[in-house]
């Protein structure tokens, strides 16, 4: 199996989830925090945050391997792809580099890091999160979010990962954390009217 991947892979104090820890829980498990663009995929004792708005989040984990990630998109796309089509498997724009802000490019690289661990990508789950209107009104702005979400679960179903959880949309942010050795997300949502179908995910 491939080493643990994080791009660019800033580790930084997060925000704690209330309770004591779950029975299993690592004694010191790595903590990464993904800022926007970043990503993250390995499996060990690793816990990875990250504070979501109008981004969304893709966390990803294959339940026999106990390997997976999590990525933080800012767009559903670039706009060059947007209008000539999406880039030739594992390749990017701009000298053929992926880049993470994209959901398209980010799932890329899920896929590229999935190939890696010998694992298929019919083979994990997935969650959504985020998608958060942070600013009243309407126009592009406004927009951003529902297209995150909309190319989010587009991504899911396209390349047959199970998706099991979500919470998208509404008004607010969101502090997430996912565990890779255990594949559970716990979620903190500072808003209203989110959508969400609450299976497996905890707060």
């Amino acid at each position: 199996m491939s080493p643990p991947r994080t791009h660019p892979g800033r580790a930084a104090p997060a925000i704690g989830v209330a309770g004591a820890a779950p029975a299993g829980t690592p004694a010191q498990p790595e903590e990464i925090y993904l800022q926007p663009g970043d990503w993250h995929f390995g499996s060990g004792n690793t816990r990875v945050r990250t504070l979501l708005g109008s981004c969304v989040a893709i966390a990803v984990w294959h339940p026999g391997m106990r390997v997976g990630g999590l990525c933080h998109f800012m767009l559903p796309t670039r706009n060059v792809y947007a209008r000539h089509g999406h880039p030739p498997h594992g390749q990017g724009g701009h000298g053929g580099h992926l880049d993470g802000r994209y959901a398209d490019e980010a799932m890329y690289l899920f896929l590229r890091s999935m190939h890696a661990a010998g694992a298929k990508p019919q083979e994990f789950d997935a969650k959504l999160f985020g998608g958060g209107r942070m600013f009243g009104g309407e126009g592009a702005a406004a927009d951003v979010p529902y297209r995150n979400i909309v190319a989010a679960r587009a991504l899911v179903q396209q390349h047959g990962l199970r998706l099991r959880a979500e919470h998208l949309g509404g008004q607010g942010h969101r502090n997430l954390l996912f565990e890779l050795w255990s594949g559970d997300a716990y979620l903190r949502f500072w808003g209203q009217g989110a959508e969400q179908n609450p299976m497996e995910i905890r707060g």
